[in-house]
């Protein structure tokens, strides 16, 4: 299912209307309605704000209608990580199946060009990650750092933060949010 049907589904199981979650979210009803119909497609911290207005992390968004499983997995295969990706940026959350969880853990993949969006976000808990492949500028209370493979990061999300890769090359990574409001 792709956002913008995604979105549409989750707004009217709230009972939304478009004009009651874009001004709950702050963003036009126009953004709602270009969003869904897929005319736009959402940065992350874009997509972020217009589910702020229900209000839902990303991973809730897009596991939403995910079944409840009464014995928990431990392990996960590739084909069993929930994709949350968007626009050109590939995210594969590790734990689909876990009910309330602490942490995202998640590998990420930028595209050349791929940025999680010109705002800059902002929320409670902590972030940490690694490169495995490429480069990544990851740019924190505005200033920027090119990260190579094998260099991590770890900070505070109140701090305000970005991710961008004007690189050539995809790049490939493995980080871990707290608490799991991605």
């Amino acid at each position: 299912m792709d956002i913008g049907e995604r979105l549409k589904l989750v707004r009217n199981k709230y009972g939304l209307s478009q004009r009651e979650l874009a001004k709950r979210a702050g963003v036009t009803n126009s953004t709602i309605s270009m969003i869904e119909k897929n005319s736009v497609s959402p940065s992350i911290s874009s997509l972020r704000k217009v589910i702020s207005g229900i209000p839902m992390t990303l991973v809730e968004f897009f596991a939403d209608e995910e079944p409840q499983i009464k014995n928990v997995p431990v392990y996960y295969r590739r084909e069993d990580l929930l994709d949350i990706s968007v626009k050109n940026v590939q995210y594969k959350l590790v734990g689909k199946a876990f009910g309330k969880r602490d942490m995202a853990f998640m590998e990420e993949i930028y595209e050349p060009g791929a940025d999680t969006g010109t705002d800059l976000l902002v929320h409670e808990g902590q972030e940490a990650g690694m490169i495995i492949s490429g480069k990544l500028e990851i740019t924190i209370d505005n200033k920027t750092h090119t990260l190579d493979a094998g260099e991590g990061y770890y900070f505070d999300c109140t701090s305000p933060h970005r991710f961008h890769n004007p690189f050539d090359e995809p790049c490939r990574l493995i980080s871990s949010v707290t608490p799991a409001s991605f």
